[in-house]
């Protein structure tokens, strides 16, 4: 599978070699391009060395955990992360997508279906970085996961800079709190509209933070949240 040219990449992080290899060869089939790491301390210097598109990250590795890994992923990258895992605790779960994981699959799964997640994910992911965002005084850095506003760095938390990065990328749309929380989460928790508003909140009060004479996001009474162009 290609984009602009490039044939995207997919790293498996799987210490399961035949399992790594399965996985391999059907994404391979699909149009992929994959690389194997099998040890979790080699993860982080592997993506900041050369970032894939995708990362498909069991969560029980040698040497390091998926869910120490993801953390520090997260402290520099957006790159999607699919977490593979055969325990199932909900904990562990809410503890991934938590950390910025986009998608949970469990062992013992189909191989078909992972591809068909790399593909969704992708899909919904898909988007060019370090560019500004349609709103004047914004810019969105998605392979650091950062923001700043009129040159001043914003502090965000994965679930805050996914809002912001909602809410920039359509400058005047109105969004329902129900649709915020389809973009904030995806494992379909269940989460009431007090979230998104306590969300806002707090990404309200950073951005005053950054350009105190601006008020950049808007309720609609009724409705929900807009981004001010």
């Amino acid at each position: 599978m290609m984009t602009n040219d490039k044939p995207i990449r997919v790293l498996i992080v799987e210490d399961e070699p035949k399992l790594a290899a399965l996985l391999g060869d059907y994404l391979k089939a699909a149009g992929f391009d994959t690389a194997h790491i099998a040890d979790g301390r080699e993860v982080v210097p592997a993506v900041k060395a050369d970032p894939p598109d995708l990362i498909l990250l069991d969560l029980m590795l040698p040497g390091r955990d998926g869910l120490e890994v993801c953390r520090e992923l997260r402290g520099f990258s957006e790159v999607p992360v699919i977490m593979v895992t055969a325990r199932v605790e909900e904990i562990d779960r809410l503890l991934g997508l938590e950390l910025g994981a986009d998608d949970y699959i469990c062992k013992p799964f189909s191989p078909r279906e992972v591809v068909a997640r790399v593909k969704a994910i992708l899909r919904r992911t898909a988007r060019r970085s370090g560019e500004p965002a349609a709103v004047e005084g914004l810019v969105i850095d998605e392979e650091r996961y950062s923001a700043s506003m009129d040159g001043k760095p914003l502090d965000l938390t994965p679930v805050e800079f996914r809002l912001l990065k909602t809410l920039a990328a359509n400058p005047g749309r109105v969004f329902s709190r129900d649709q915020l929380l389809d973009k904030l989460y995806t494992d379909h928790r269940v989460v009431t509209d007090r979230t998104v508003d306590s969300h806002i909140k707090n990404l309200r009060r950073k951005l005053e933070q950054a350009c105190p004479e601006r008020e950049v996001i808007r309720s609609v009474y009724g409705v929900g949240y807009k981004f001010e162009a």
